[in-house]
């Protein structure tokens, strides 16, 4: 008769293993994404620590917009290089910025519509 037993410890150690591989990689790709966002937005959306004060949403507000305006024209300034023949501009990179712009306008967009329809239901509102 054959043993089909799996051993419990060498399984949990596999776990474990997946566990440790896939928070190391959350991790990594976490630290990308912070190295990506501009340090200005960085600083209003996580207020300091020991502060217990809410982020002013003017601020958050205009630091997006303003986010979404620097993303366009870098967008732009890349593919009016790509287009000059810059050989120091891959078009990979220009359609990547490209993406990324349209991206974060959409995302702009959409919140945009989401408080003019807030807005109108307050305004609405029996009193």
């Amino acid at each position: 008769m054959v043993n089909n037993r799996v051993d419990v410890n060498a399984v949990l150690m596999q776990m474990r293993q997946v566990k440790d591989q896939i928070r190391s990689n959350h991790d990594n790709q976490a630290s990308q994404v912070d190295k990506l966002r501009p340090q200005q937005v960085q600083d209003v959306a996580q207020p300091t620590k020991g502060d217990n004060t809410v982020p002013d949403f003017q601020a958050m507000l205009k630091n997006a917009v303003d986010t979404v305006n620097t993303n366009q024209k870098t967008a732009g300034d890349l593919q009016k290089r790509f287009e000059m023949g810059d050989p120091s501009v891959d078009l990979p990179e220009v359609m990547v910025a490209m993406q990324k712009s349209s991206v974060s306008f959409q995302a702009m967009t959409q919140v945009r519509n989401k408080l003019v329809e807030a807005y109108k239901d307050v305004m609405n509102m029996p009193v």
